[in-house]
């Protein structure tokens, strides 16, 4: 079984994210898509509770035809390491033939990843290109330059009118139901 693996911190996930699974599950090779939202930040980013990304992970891309949503890393407990994910899902599932996605923004910063080298061994990575990030690799652009970063600042600005074609819907109203990242 062909399995591809997209880890991140999905603070909150937004239409970028929801683009990628899309993609992925209609143009690679892979039988299913396996959404492995981060329990620990491995560089200490403050994150939403696990529980909120996961549902939110749900809201956004858990209709998608071939997306699952995996709490594996709440499982393994502790910082989050890519490479530790891995080999549990490995170990878990020999028969996985596993492949890693990846925006193209993250291949300039791999080198900050622990061991990226036998990362790319078990899962040999699968690179989205994204706009604004054309020099990190050599994937064709089909993101759009979206960021988490950016969608918890408009929501803390409460500026829903620009949040409406970045964040799912139903994600937008878990945010403000849950008054996450000062939303009011």
């Amino acid at each position: 079984m062909n399995v591809a693996i997209f880890g991140g911190s999905f603070n909150p996930p937004h239409v970028a994210h929801v683009l990628a699974a899309a993609l992925v599950v209609a143009t690679e090779p892979v039988d299913r898509l396996l959404v492995v939202p981060a329990f620990r930040h491995p560089f200490a980013k403050d994150l939403a509770p696990f529980d909120a990304r996961v549902k939110m992970c749900e809201l956004a891309m858990g209709q998608l035809p071939g997306v699952e949503i995996s709490r594996v890393e709440e499982d393994l407990g502790g910082e989050s390491k890519t490479l530790r994910t891995l080999e549990h899902l490995r170990d878990r599932h020999p028969e996985w033939r596993m492949r890693l996605v990846m925006g193209g923004d993250l291949v300039g910063e791999s080198s900050k990843w622990h061991r990226f080298d036998e990362i790319q061994k078990i899962a040999p990575p699968i690179v989205l290109g994204r706009v604004g990030f054309e020099d990190a690799s050599s994937a064709t652009a089909l993101l759009p330059d979206i960021s988490s970063t950016d969608v918890r600042k408009k929501i803390s600005d409460q500026n829903w009118t620009d949040l409406a074609r970045l964040v799912p819907r139903p994600v937008l109203a878990f945010v403000r139901a849950q008054k996450l990242y000062g939303a009011k």
